[in-house]
Formats: C-alpha cells, sequence, structure tokens
C-alpha cells in the first residue's frame, strides 16, 4: 500500500501536492536533506511510538526526542514500534513513515521544532518519496496536537 495510499489521499484532499520520487534513497534525514538540498531540520521525521495504542510524532530533523519532556507530557516512557509493528499500523515502511495514506486513525502529534519551518518535508510513504508542504497545511490536513517533547 504505501505511497499508493498516500497518492490517493492526495488525489481526494490535495490534488495539488505532488509526490516527489527519488531514485535513491531518503529515508534518513541527512538523505532527504541532501536530496532536496534544505537544512537536516526542514525534514520531518516521523516517529511510530507506542502508548496504549499507537501514536505518530512528526519532528524537525535535527532534533531528539527528549525522555523528560515526553514522559511528562504522555505519562509514559517513549517506545517505539518495531519496524514490524510500523508496517502493519501504518503501511509504511521504516524510513517512509509519514502522516499520510493511514489506514486507521492515528493520534498525531507535531513537536514545536517544526514551527521554526514555513516549508517542510515529510517522507510520503516509501524509502525514497517525499512532499514539499507548508507547515500549517501540514499540521492542519493530520489535525496534529502540539507538542514540546524535543530537545536539540
Amino acid at each position: 500500500m504505501s505511497i499508493k495510499s498516500v497518492k490517493e489521499q492526495f488525489d481526494k484532499i490535495a490534488p495539488d501536492l505532488k509526490i516527489i520520487e527519488f531514485d535513491e534513497p531518503t529515508a534518513t534525514v541527512e538523505q532527504a536533506a541532501k536530496a532536496h538540498n534544505v537544512e537536516p531540520g526542514q525534514i520531518v521525521k516521523t516517529i511510530a511510538l507506542a502508548l496504549d495504542k499507537p501514536i505518530l510524532l512528526m519532528t524537525a530533523g535535527d532534533v531528539k526526542i527528549d525522555n523528560k519532556k515526553y514522559k511528562d507530557f504522555f505519562k509514559k516512557k517513549a517506545k517505539m514500534l518495531s519496524a514490524d509493528d510500523t508496517l502493519t499500523c501504518t503501511t509504511h515502511p521504516v524510513g517512509g513513515v509519514c502522516p499520510f495514506g493511514l489506514p486507521v486513525k492515528i493520534d498525531i502529534y507535531a513537536d514545536k521544532s517544526l514551527i521554526a519551518y514555513d516549508l517542510v518535508i515529510p517522507a510520503a510513504g516509501s524509502r525514497n518519496s517525499s512532499v514539499k508542504i507548508q507547515r500549517k497545511r501540514l499540521f492542519e490536513m493530520t489535525k496534529a496536537v502540539i507538542v514540546d517533547v524535543t530537545k536539540k
């Protein structure tokens, strides 16, 4: 499913958004920043985490989860889903996880680290695809809850 489900969602709700596919992988922040010729912070890391149910956390590419802040907000220690569980709940492989084209509703959070950028670039469902999108639109489309759970 993956990139196909993202394309299907965009066709329905955002036909102006175009998925960019590269010949080389863009699965890491460094790879994606180089491919797009942007600062690493503009690359959106979308991390699948386990609370009582799976959630997605979007952060700027140049930050890390701050365990204390995360636990203070979510009342649990940060625990990433396994690659298999991530694929099962999102249909996207690790390195291509994004908040689009999901098979079921998943709560989505956006770290305030993304606020520094007007244009951001999340993956688009595969390890070599992405989409350029205005941060505000990304937040609106995903109905993301803004949180402060990272550090530089």
